[in-house]
């Protein structure tokens, strides 16, 4: 996972601590029109204080219109930065014809300067596979078939899809990276075997994906190292004030992945709750002073992501928290070396 904006080597370690911004657009009430426009000012907005990237994810048939399409969402910030890493993480590559998607992704790394980083995933949602016709049995199968149909895209050179002839052009301008997330030890193995790296969710099974890897012979690529674990971060003076506002966003955001989890019969990273304030240790709000304390605890080697429109909050209380971050928390970074 390697773009023009942020050079990393084999291990996933870059020069210092990585920011992203983290958006699924999720919008159970009001104007989806309105938070969309702030998505794009926000980045554009981090790219100029040095943010190092931003990362969409995927989803469908959500009443809450979590983003569908996380490509032409990364295409539409594409337009207005120039140096932010553009992390499709994940696409359900199931879903999608490959041969489609090769296009896709190569016109949007070409067009970004090279900057797409992208993760893919079997998925887990059967009613997503029902809506656009998959078997939900064969995700295993469609996934290697996947990844192994944009690599054929990316040479430019013909070749035969489901017996049909391809030809893929434009190619991009380098052979993009595919990484493989995923929430068990099979996706862990299967990564080690068919991927250019691995972003596991829990983590616990990144230590299958590393002895899988040595077992094959094969380099791991691309793995999120030890600091890579400051997620749903939010940054407040009075972090008491500041959950009671965002509470029940991070409920609806709680529930809303129980939900699709459960149709997989798993809740990975996810508890039924009776009320939000249960939430509370599993999203991060801190002060300045204690998110520095983490970052250093972490080490050069953390990645932060920030998720200013979690589960449709107010746009205002996500802007509090970016500014704060900036005035507040970047300077240090800055002073210590961490950037």
């Amino acid at each position: 996972m390697r773009s023009a904006a942020a050079q990393r080597n084999s291990q996933g370690r870059g020069e210092g601590v990585r920011i992203l911004l983290k958006y699924d657009l999720r919008v159970p009430a009001g104007s989806p029109e309105k938070f969309y426009a702030e998505c794009l000012d926000q980045c554009r907005w981090a790219e100029e204080r040095g943010f190092s990237g931003v990362r969409f994810h995927e989803h469908h048939r959500s009443d809450d219109g979590y983003l569908p399409s996380p490509v032409v969402m990364a295409s539409a910030v594409a337009g207005r930065t120039s140096t932010l890493a553009l992390r499709c993480s994940v696409i359900v590559l199931p879903l999608h014809d490959p041969v489609r998607m090769a296009e896709d992704l190569a016109v949007l790394d070409l067009a970004s300067g090279g900057r797409l980083e992208l993760v893919v995933a079997a998925g887990y949602v059967a009613s997503e596979f029902e809506m656009f016709g998959q078997e939900i049995a064969r995700r295993t199968e469609l996934l290697e078939e996947g990844i192994e149909t944009l690599r054929l895209a990316w040479t430019g050179e013909p070749f035969t899809f489901r017996g049909r002839p391809v030809k893929v052009r434009p190619r991009p301008g380098r052979q993009i990276p595919i990484a493989m997330g995923g929430s068990s030890a099979r996706a862990a193995r299967q990564a080690a075997r068919i991927a250019d790296g691995f972003e596991p969710a829990p983590r616990k099974y990144l230590r299958t994906y590393l002895d899988e890897c040595g077992r094959l012979g094969r380099s791991p690529g691309w793995y999120p190292g030890p600091g890579h674990e400051l997620r749903l971060l939010h940054i407040a003076e009075d972090p008491d004030a500041a959950w009671h506002r965002m509470k029940r966003h991070a409920q609806h955001e709680n529930d809303s992945y129980l939900a699709l989890t459960a149709q997989a019969g798993t809740q990975v990273g996810f508890s039924p709750v009776t009320d939000a304030d249960q939430l509370r240790g599993s999203y991060l709000v801190v002060t300045p002073d204690e998110c520095l304390r983490l970052v250093r605890e972490l080490g050069p080697d953390a990645e932060i992501q920030l998720h200013p429109l979690m589960g449709g909050m107010d746009p205002e209380l996500g802007w509090e928290s970016l500014q704060l971050f900036e005035a507040k928390v970047m300077p240090h970074l800055a002073a210590e070396g961490f950037l």
